[in-house]
């Protein structure tokens, strides 16, 4: 029989991953949106078809299995991923009433690990002994590396294609680049459905196995992944407007050309980094990649003002996120 509390943490992970949906919407359609090449109704429908069309060719779960070995077996309860996904609930509400476009992927892991090394505190083990720490760095360092492998791949495209279509008229070069920037948007979207569903796969997963319905080394149950694309895709659809405003005008404004170039270079991170099962930011990705193509036109047309303040918020992320669980897992442990 399946117990109640294995039943809330299921709902709150699929919850979670419809908030991410749409506090991550902006991540898809932000630059789409800015350059009027569809409407924020058509745009969210765009983004969330291909989040879901992802259920189909993303099989083989490596970022999820990153994720599900964050926390250390010994350590995972259905307390602490109950505590976990409160923490990061919690920051990613915070966040996008403020339009601040933070890390889902990162308040999540933060959030579990947070939980798990306060569990681990109170049994009176070593708190980092609790946590995968190579799994750990490896999604720290990338808080830096994604958007900065964005910003790269987005100046050397973007400098492509200035360079393929310096010739052409530039009301021929207008209509082709918004008719790629509906390819273009459709990877990125497709790449984040890929990345960011896998996360709450690994957490359902863990919490099956916590809740002893699992074995660690089983394979993955279909309902999990089909539950969690649809979740994200659904979360889209519902759009994240405070967030778009930010990424897709106050960081540089983008015309359709440029929107290309971010977008295409976020989707290439994602696909590299889904490869080699690295759970990355979305969001650090696209804002590295819209800064790339800011930075081609010249350094001063990126608001480096607002720029700075978005460091900030990804910066605190796993730190308050990790604090805010830890907290949580503590007052459930001593109230029940």
């Amino acid at each position: 029989m399946v117990t109640t509390l294995l039943v809330i943490v299921i709902i709150l992970a699929v919850a979670f991953d419809y908030i991410n949906g749409f506090h991550d919407a902006a991540n898809s359609i932000a630059t789409i949106v800015s350059t009027k090449v569809l409407s924020p109704f058509q745009a969210v429908l765009w983004a969330a078809a291909f989040n879901f069309a992802a259920y189909f060719y993303f099989t083989d779960h490596k970022v999820a299995n990153t994720i599900a070995k964050t926390v250390l077996e010994q350590y995972i309860t259905l307390e602490v991923i109950f505590a976990g996904l409160m923490a990061a609930i919690g920051w990613n509400l915070f966040t996008w009433y403020y339009g601040v476009p933070s890390s889902s992927s990162h308040t999540l892991i933060g959030g579990f690990a947070g939980a798990g090394m306060s569990h681990a505190f109170i049994l009176g083990d070593n708190v980092l002994g609790a946590i995968n720490l190579k799994a750990t760095l490896q999604i720290i360092s990338f808080i830096a590396l994604a958007p900065l492998i964005g910003m790269f791949i987005a100046v050397v495209v973007t400098l492509l294609i200035i360079n393929i279509s310096k010739r052409a008229k530039p009301s021929v070069a207008e209509w082709w680049f918004r008719k790629l920037q509906l390819v273009s948007s459709a990877a990125l979207s497709f790449a984040h459905g890929g990345n960011d569903a896998q996360k709450v796969m690994g957490i359902i997963f863990v919490a099956m196995v916590a809740g002893g319905y699992l074995q660690s080394d089983a394979p993955m149950p279909e309902w999990i992944p089909l539950t969690c694309y649809s979740a994200i895709a659904l979360g889209t659809m519902s759009g994240g407007w405070k967030i778009v405003k930010t990424m897709g005008t106050k960081i540089t404004k983008v015309n359709a050309l440029e929107g290309v170039g971010a977008e295409t270079a976020a989707a290439v991170t994602l696909g590299i980094t889904e490869h080699f099962g690295i759970p990355v930011s979305t969001t650090h990705t696209i804002t590295g990649s819209i800064i790339g193509v800011g930075v081609v036109k010249r350094v001063s047309a990126v608001r480096w003002g607002v720029t700075i303040s978005l460091l900030w918020a990804w910066v605190l992320t796993i730190p308050v996120s990790a604090i805010l669980a830890g907290i949580t897992y503590t007052i459930i442990h001593y109230l029940f």
